[in-house]
């Protein structure tokens, strides 16, 4: 009888410590542990950041062990997040998993941020569902990506356009910083468009060649729409708060779902998937329905556990890298900048 392989894995790219257990490509746990501390800074602190790790990472990782009913001995390898993300962030997960593999003498597996966002459709839990066939276009909307990646295989993937500035994560925060909104404010402004005219006001969508993207234009159009506005009415973004939010969401909604039109036709790929925190958008998730029967997409969206980091989507990735034997050496070390 085959012996089941046990894959330890563990994230904490930036502000969520993470850790997960899998039997073979069945995920057995998932526990994240947040930081609340960086709301009163309007945004994530690295040195705050790294500290906060440290304290959760040995607890969120006994409590990944004892949910999935295992002891720390029949774990058959520990993957971790190399990068991209915060590197003293990055450092407290590589340190940890390169100790506890060299101490329990298994093998270690380094994972990358993003092909975790790309994979993460493809674990299996508690919920029988359709898992993307290659190849498929995987749209990365996270606080720090914007990507289209073909998708060919597990393993071979190709950037086919990116962001040249601000990723649709920061677009969604610092246009709500600019309506006063706490953060993280992206959610609120989705909260918040769901009862708002998303035509109500228009802004200019980014001229950018090819399936690149550009957000820095469509904030400071915002910028200078909401300055112009609150000059002639204090009251403004309180009064017509809903449509603001539900505008902004269009625009950048739009310019999402323009590109990857744009990817399926020029690859003929109707096979499309998604992920990153920005995946858990209702305004993205509900153009992404309506384009499955407008043009014949087969889409995949992934359960909203899987959309933030979380270490799931770094073990279905160190799962399926053990089966390549793909394993990494002690020498090995963290990587804030690491491209697909």
């Amino acid at each position: 009888m085959k012996q089941p392989i046990y894959i330890l894995a563990i994230e904490s790219s930036c502000d969520d410590t993470a850790a997960a257990v899998f039997k073979d490509n069945l995920l057995l746990s998932n526990v994240v542990a947040s930081q609340k501390i960086h709301q009163e800074y309007g945004g994530v602190v690295p040195e705050l950041a790294s500290r906060a790790h440290q304290q959760h990472i040995l607890p969120v990782v006994h409590q990944a062990l004892a949910k999935a009913n295992i002891d720390k001995k029949d774990v058959s390898a520990i993957a971790f997040t190399r990068g991209p993300g915060l590197m003293g962030s990055l450092l407290v997960g590589t340190s940890f998993a390169k100790s506890l593999a060299l101490g329990l003498n298994i093998p270690l597996i380094e994972v990358n941020h993003l092909q975790g966002h790309v994979l993460a459709h493809f674990i299996k839990d508690d919920m029988d569902k359709q898992m993307p066939e290659f190849p498929f276009l995987a749209l990365t909307i996270s606080g720090g990506h914007t990507q289209i990646i073909k998708v060919n295989n597990y393993f071979d993937m190709e950037v086919l356009g990116e962001t040249i500035d601000d990723a649709v994560g920061e677009a969604f925060d610092k246009s709500a910083k600019l309506l006063g909104f706490p953060y993280p404010g992206g959610p609120l402004i989705d909260k918040y468009a769901q009862s708002g005219n998303p035509k109500a006001f228009l802004f200019p969508k980014p001229k950018v060649k090819g399936l690149d993207f550009s957000f820095s234009g469509l904030k400071t159009s915002i910028l200078y729409f909401l300055r112009d506005q609150v000059s002639k009415n204090e009251n403004f973004i309180e009064e017509n708060k809903e449509d603001i939010c539900a505008s902004i969401q269009h625009s950048i909604v739009s310019i999402l779902m323009d590109k990857l039109k744009k990817a399926s036709i020029e690859t003929g790929i109707k096979e499309i998937g998604i992920g990153g925190g920005v995946s858990a958008n209702k305004g993205i998730r509900n153009a992404l329905k309506q384009a499955e029967t407008d043009l014949g997409w087969k889409v995949h969206l992934p359960k909203f556990e899987y959309c933030t980091d979380n270490a799931a989507m770094i073990g279905i990735v160190g799962y399926l890298k053990y089966l390549d034997g793909d394993f990494s050496e002690q020498k090995i070390t963290a990587k804030a900048r690491y491209h697909i």
